[in-house]
């Protein structure tokens, strides 16, 4: 009877997703689709961080969509659009953040961190076959050290 009951609660658990709700959204005509599809697609969700609206099921995601559905339809360009949600939560709802003084760091740093990287790494191969090189080559006192020592086991 339990093992029912559980097999019942885990197909009612992976059926919940079927009933979810399908956000339908109509336009005037197919190139507001396009722009609305192409906004959602490049602006970030606030609250889940990794996530675009067009991939998010929160609730603030799907608040976002209306809003930018409703400045659509109001006639509104993708740049003032864009205007509107920066100045209501900051640059950081966009994915590829203008390049300015605020932003160089997260645009330069991961280039410079690359090179500094790819630069630690050939000092450190040089350094490695160097101390390869000198290891090799022996001083005259200990090639005349390896000479009598050879003499010697000859002789003995």
């Amino acid at each position: 009877m339990l093992r029912r009951f559980h097999v019942f609660v885990m197909a009612l658990l992976l059926a919940l997703p079927a009933y979810a709700a399908i956000e339908e959204v109509e336009f005037n005509d197919a190139q507001q689709l396009v722009r609305y599809k192409a906004l959602i697609a490049e602006l970030r969700c606030p609250m889940c961080l990794n996530a675009n609206l067009a991939g998010s099921d929160a609730p603030i995601a799907a608040d976002l969509r209306a809003e930018i559905h409703r400045q659509i339809l109001a006639g509104k360009s993708d740049a003032e659009i864009l205007d509107f949600l920066t100045t209501r939560y900051g640059e950081f709802i966009l994915y590829k953040p203008p390049l300015h003084w605020a932003t160089s760091l997260l645009w330069f740093t991961p280039p410079l961190l690359l090179l500094l990287g790819l630069v630690v790494v050939r000092r450190m191969l040089a350094s490695s076959r160097q101390l390869a090189a000198e290891s090799e080559q022996l001083s005259k006192q200990e090639q005349e050290q390896l000479q009598q020592l050879l003499q010697q086991d000859q002789q003995g």
